[in-house]
């Protein structure tokens, strides 16, 4: 892969975000303000060895995250296709395969701004009690694990418009969100969204964040979300094969 044109890819993906300030609104400022109104809420109760404002970064960390990674490449994906912008890159010098990558890689330094502002936030609040280096983990677990996400947002992102990308994973994250305890414990929900949690990647993320604070088993999350990367890049692939169709 051409670094160099991968690089200009990249920086036109993050130009086109930037020229869409309501999306940057709703998938950054909102998540934010989110962690901001429920952190100085129930940021100071003590639950455990981890502060519970603390315990919140890596939750709703993992929203913020999936906030940025799933909507903003598929969309941008469906946008592009609606315009045709994807048949003529067919038969441009630049290979398809870098200007998808591009619009994966350009979500990535939006989704370190949530967590920063976050960050900042909880630090704000005084609710922030965490080392430099589980901080960086935390971000690290949150960005990386993030990955079948934006790949599915791109499966999503071939097969249908911009208008129904957008629905469509919104009304799945809002969902997933609330089912993977990631705006509120599980523990305080009903006995059902503990039983389906599990099944959600969207919970094993959060966990695999919350090891990074609190030294819990790590392994078994990272390859749930390791097989949902390889079955939402098999999908992303057949639905662009459907695309070219």
């Amino acid at each position: 892969m051409n670094t160099r044109i991968l690089a200009v890819e990249i920086v036109d993906e993050l130009r086109g975000i930037i020229r869409e300030p309501a999306a940057l609104l709703f998938s950054i400022v909102m998540p934010v303000a989110f962690f901001a109104l429920f952190a100085s809420l129930f940021g100071g109760a003590q639950g455990g060895a981890v502060p519970t404002g603390t315990i919140m970064l890596a939750t709703f960390g993992t929203f913020g995250v999936l906030s940025v990674v799933l909507t903003n490449p598929g969309i941008g994906v469906a946008s592009d296709r609606e315009r045709g912008w994807l048949r003529a890159k067919r038969v441009s010098p630049v290979p398809l395969g870098v200007t998808l990558t591009a619009k994966v890689v350009a979500a990535l330094p939006y989704a370190i701004g949530v967590l920063a502002a976050m960050t900042v936030t909880s630090a704000l609040l005084g609710t922030l009690q965490i080392s430099p280096g589980a901080l960086i983990r935390l971000w690290a677990a949150l960005v990386l694990g993030a990955l079948p996400f934006a790949l599915f947002g791109l499966a999503v992102g071939f097969q249908v418009g911009a208008n129904a990308t957008t629905a469509i994973l919104n009304a799945l994250l809002f969902p997933m969100a609330i089912a993977s305890g990631l705006w509120m414990p599980l523990s305080a929900l009903p006995d059902f969204f503990g039983q389906i949690a599990p099944f959600l990647p969207t919970y094993h993320l959060a966990q695999l964040a919350l090891a990074q604070l609190d030294g819990s088993a790590a392994l078994g999350h990272a390859l749930v979300l390791l097989g949902a990367t390889a079955v939402t890049g098999t999908l992303a692939a057949v639905s662009y094969r459907h695309a070219r169709s």
